[in-house]
C-alpha cells in the first residue's frame, strides 16, 4: 500500500485486535532486555508489593501495541519515533489489551518539507475493562507525493 502524507486525514481511527499478555511473554521480555527486575519476575515478591501481583514491562507492552497495529505495511511511511509515552496503570498476566489510534496532527519535515511530511497519531491501549493502561504518539516520517 501507499498512503502519501498527502492522503492522511485529521482524525481518522483504527482499532487492533485484542491481545493477553502471558508470563511467557514476559519471561522473553526479560531475556531480551535483561530487565529482571522483581516486578516482573518474582511472584511472592510481588505479593507484598501494591499491586500484589507481577507487572509487566511497559516497554513490553509497548512494543505489542505498536505491533498489534502493523497490519498493514504502508511502503512510503517509516516510523520516525515516539513522544509522550505514558504508563498510565499496570498490566498483568492475563489482561487482554487493545491499541486504538487516531491520527491528530500533519507537519512538513523540518528539514526536507518537500519530500516528507510528519503524521502524529495518538495512540491509546485499554486493557479488557476498557481502563487506559498506555497512551503515548506515533511519529511516522512519509513521503509526500507533490515532490
Amino acid at each position: 500500500m501507499k498512503l502519501f502524507w498527502e492522503g492522511y486525514e485529521i482524525g481518522s481511527k483504527r482499532v487492533s485486535s485484542g491481545r493477553t499478555i502471558t508470563e511467557t511473554d514476559i519471561v522473553l521480555h526479560a531475556g531480551q532486555t535483561g530487565d529482571f527486575y522483581p516486578h516482573h519476575m518474582d511472584a511472592e515478591w510481588c505479593k507484598t508489593q501494591v499491586f500484589g501481583q507481577r507487572v509487566a514491562h511497559g516497554t513490553l507492552v509497548l512494543a505489542v501495541a505498536v505491533g498489534s497495529l502493523a497490519g498493514e505495511i504502508n511502503e512510503v511511511a517509516f516510523s520516525y519515533g515516539y513522544d509522550k509515552v505514558r504508563f498510565i496503570s499496570p498490566v498483568f498476566i492475563g489482561d487482554t489489551i487493545t491499541a486504538h489510534a487516531e491520527i491528530v496532527a500533519k507537519r512538513e519535515h523540518p528539514r526536507n518539507p518537500e519530500e516528507f511530511g510528519i503524521v502524529d497519531e495518538q495512540v491509546s491501549v485499554l486493557n479488557q475493562r476498557g481502563e487506559t493502561v498506555l497512551a503515548f504518539v506515533h511519529v511516522y516520517m512519509v513521503e509526500r507525493e507533490e515532490k
